[in-house]
């Protein structure tokens, strides 16, 4: 099934309600009732449902003078295991680390979850300007370098699938036709890296790397943002060197199999 594609046995009010659960997380805010619906395109009344069922199961909390919601603390207990300090964590945090000290850029290491690349761990550098993403931050697969360094290193019915998605366009500069995204994919799989010049935003240029674990499978990779000022094409090939060297160390001590 293709993520984000509701099957038979899927039940639609349960997915109202994580899909309202979503609406008050993405926002920076506590949201009404109104705005809920209107993000769902439902009615105000089913929207009320599913932000009461939330609050009764404690994952959402209304505030009574405004009457808004927002976020409980207990919606972290979800992502406990999930994002515990496991070997692998501590082995991609010991790896930003080690770039971060060669270059003092802010590393993310993201990994695949559906359509998108979800930031899960993160080692803030020294340098002042530079383009921070938070951990839970989500981008595309067609216009990042790292959705590219993800996307390049799945099977060919999962590209496809992702292909036939659609790919949006986020700058005039974005990849959107299926021959010049795969042309790019091969690109990366040479380079053993990919780039994202100004495709994401017309101000920022990113690199990133695979990183491969047991029986060669890229579910997680690594990246540098920042404004394209300062990340010029030179300096991008700079980085590249130490993450190539770190994330193949990384890739081997995960069982993974090397690029190149």
């Amino acid at each position: 099934m293709k993520p984000g594609k509701q099957s038979a046995a899927s039940s639609s009010t349960a997915l109202k309600a994580l899909r309202a659960l979503e609406v008050v997380a993405q926002s920076r805010d506590p949201v009404s009732v109104a705005e809920v619906a209107r993000q769902l395109g439902e009615e105000k009344v089913t929207a009320y449902r599913m932000l009461v069922t939330l609050e009764q199961a404690g994952y959402v909390h209304r505030d009574a003078e405004s009457r808004r919601y927002a976020m409980s603390y207990k919606v972290i207990s979800l992502s406990r295991n999930l994002l515990a300090e496991n070997e692998v964590s501590k082995l991609a945090q010991k790896t930003l680390h080690s770039i971060m000290e060669q270059t003092g850029e802010t590393l993310h290491y993201a990994v695949l979850d559906g359509f998108e690349a979800v930031v899960v761990h993160r080692v803030k550098g020294s340098q002042l300007v530079n383009v921070d993403f938070q951990i839970g931050d989500r981008s595309p697969l067609n216009c990042t370098s790292i959705g590219k360094a993800l996307l390049a290193y799945q099977n060919e019915d999962f590209i496809g699938q992702f292909i036939e998605s659609g790919l949006q366009a986020r700058t005039d500069r974005t990849i959107t036709d299926a021959v010049s995204l795969r042309r790019e994919l091969a690109r990366v799989r040479k380079a053993g890296y990919a780039l994202d010049e100004r495709e994401f935003a017309p101000d920022m240029r990113c690199i990133a790397v695979p990183v491969f674990s047991e029986g060669g499978r890229v579910n997680g990779g690594i990246s540098i943002s920042g404004p394209d000022s300062r990340f010029t094409r030179s300096y991008l090939m700079k980085l590249s060197k130490p993450m190539v060297e770190e994330s193949r160390e990384l890739s081997r001590r995960l069982g993974g199999i090397a690029w190149n």
